[in-house]
């Protein structure tokens, strides 16, 4: 069993940045795909970006250029730093095990992007 553990989230204003952590207990963790999902009121939980266990990373289209998802195997932890934040970036954001949504997953952390 993975259990995730996310941090960093918070308020910041509109053209702010945010880094996101998430630690994961477990000695798989350099072995299984890591990602972080999104979901904002009223809509259903996407996919932000992910990053397998070979380093390779994929991104939603609304993120790409501004959002960037790191790992460190060493740690345990994977990252999403999120650069020129709107208001739409505003939602919960979950780490995810296994890039999957049978997967495991954290508690979420808030992210409020408001001037």
């Amino acid at each position: 069993q993975v259990q995730l553990v996310e941090s960093g989230g918070g308020l910041v204003q509109p053209g702010g940045s945010l880094r996101l952590s998430c630690v994961a207990s477990g000695s798989i963790f350099s072995f299984i795909g890591m990602g972080w999902y999104r979901q904002a009121p009223g809509k259903e939980r996407e996919l932000v970006a992910g990053i397998h266990n070979g380093g390779r990373t994929n991104y939603a289209d609304s993120v790409k250029g501004r959002f960037f998802i790191s790992r460190d195997n060493a740690k345990n932890t994977v990252y999403l730093q999120m650069n020129s934040l709107g208001p739409e970036d505003t939602a919960v954001y979950y780490c995810n095990a296994g890039l999957s949504r049978a997967g495991y997953w954290g508690q979420g952390t808030q992210v409020t992007v408001s001037s």
